[in-house]
């Protein structure tokens, strides 16, 4: 098999036997994932937009490209834009609400706040209301400040439509994401009242740790036990996790972990992994809790996936 059509998913190191156009390619893997990532809310997704890429990549005359970067985050985003279509469809099918899949990050993407609130659960959802052609210009404007001509040759729009459907994707957003960055400490503070009054089934500590229109959404995918709905409200989340705790004849325990760059609790019932509890934090009180159970997007918590803006 020759090199060019080397499998990026194991690519040889750096430099070591490479051409052009792989090492271009496994230089800016991580950042390709990223843009795939925040635009799909999947890392299964996204790697399969990144073998997208790679195959469509391979067919280029590379000495033409004069920015590769560029050439590649639009061949990503092509390919994230149809695959977006794609899981509108399946999520309209799905069992519950639907959740973004959570990833084990490494401690640079939590000490980069820029790059850990970008792939928040909590931003990640607000993405979620936006068109796909939206959340894609968005994403590449706001995260990876890339430019409106280069985003209108990405999308297929015009450089001045791009500003217009930035400008508006951007109002949209501001208007449902936190009003104020917490920093990684007070997260942390804030996550640990929670699991002390979790573990301990204390209703009163609960109470006193979520803000009073606080929202629970569990997704389970159809296969796990989750609420059918997002729950609202202070004494109804904390009677519903307390009330579910007492119910279930299980030993549950709770880890502290990085997902999406930011705080974030593993649960295992009887020792096995039962899902991510992510959560929003507003003046040092949550506002949203996130819980993934659907097993399906619970496999990448073994090993950490490495992100980049850059």
């Amino acid at each position: 098999m020759s090199e060019r059509t080397t499998d990026p998913a194991e690519p040889p190191a750096h430099g070591e036997g490479m051409d052009c156009a792989t090492e271009s390619f496994v230089a800016y893997r991580n950042l390709l994932f990223t843009v795939a990532y925040e635009m799909l809310g999947s890392a299964t997704d996204a790697e399969d937009v990144l073998q997208e890429t790679w195959l469509r990549w391979m067919k280029v005359d590379v000495a033409q490209v004069s920015d590769q970067r560029a050439y590649l985050v639009r061949i990503t985003t092509r390919q994230s834009l149809n695959r977006l279509r794609t899981m509108k469809r399946r999520k309209e099918a799905y069992v519950g609400p639907w959740l973004p899949e959570p990833l084990l990050t490494t401690p640079d993407v939590a000490e980069d706040v820029e790059l850990a609130e970008s792939v928040s659960m909590a931003l990640m959802l607000v993405l979620e209301t936006l068109s796909p052609t939206e959340r894609a210009v968005f994403v590449l404007r706001e995260a990876f400040d890339v430019s409106y001509n280069e985003i209108a040759a990405a999308v297929g729009k015009s450089p001045a439509a791009v500003r217009q459907i930035a400008h508006r994707a951007r109002h949209h957003v501001e208007a449902r994401r936190p009003r104020e960055a917490v920093s990684p400490g007070e997260a942390r503070a804030v996550l640990e009242s929670f699991q002390r009054a979790l573990q301990t089934k204390d209703l009163q500590g609960l109470l006193d740790v979520l803000a009073p229109e606080v929202v629970v959404i569990s997704d389970g995918g159809g296969v796990k036990q989750a609420a059918p709905r997002p729950i609202i409200g202070a004494d109804k989340v904390a009677r519903f996790i307390v009330g579910g705790l007492g119910k279930a004849q299980v030993a549950l325990t709770s880890d502290p972990i990085v997902i999406n760059g930011n705080p974030a609790l593993l649960v295992r019932v009887d020792g096995e992994i039962d899902g991510v509890i992510a959560i929003r934090v507003e003046d040092a009180r949550i506002t949203g809790l996130y819980y993934v159970g659907n097993p399906k997007k619970l496999t990448h918590l073994e090993a950490e996936t490495p992100l980049t803006l850059r």
